[in-house]
């Protein structure tokens, strides 16, 4: 599977190491940037790695900040993103299981670096529970959308 990956300057740390696990689970990585700490605008990187999601060129999608927010925020604002603030093992299978998000978004100011890959496997090892959450998927597909 290939993954987007893409953070501002606060959550450089953790994508890199997103990055090398999601490798040693055998997925390819298209790192939307930044490379460094050095202060940037989040949406610059954020975006394009949504954009890889929205059309198919990448199949799931990570971003990082300091909290997570700006971050999903930004991605969410493209059609067909379905991207969810992740702080725990539980939120990240229910983003997957009731939400069906094809992105995740992590706060390293937030999230404990060793509860980091168990957030991301939790969201990688769900399913997407279908029933009940369907009709409420396609409704959030509608919304922005005249009437």
């Amino acid at each position: 599977m290939k993954f987007a990956v893409g953070t501002d300057h606060a959550g450089f740390r953790y994508k890199e190491k997103v990055k090398a696990h999601l490798r040693s689970r055998g997925h390819q990585v298209e790192d939307f940037g930044t490379h460094s700490e050095e202060r940037v605008d989040y949406p610059d990187f954020i975006l394009p790695a949504a954009r890889a999601v929205a059309t198919g060129a990448c199949q799931l999608g990570l971003v990082f900040g300091g909290s997570g927010n700006g971050e999903a925020m930004t991605a969410n604002k493209l059609k067909g993103i379905r991207c969810a603030v992740c702080w725990s093992q539980e939120s990240a299978a229910l983003a997957r299981g009731h939400n069906d998000a094809n992105m995740i978004s992590i706060g390293q100011r937030l999230v404990a670096e060793d509860q980091l890959t168990a957030i991301v496997d939790a969201w990688l090892d769900g399913a997407f529970e279908g029933g009940r959450h369907v009709p409420r998927i396609e409704k959030m597909g509608k919304l922005g959308q005249p009437q």
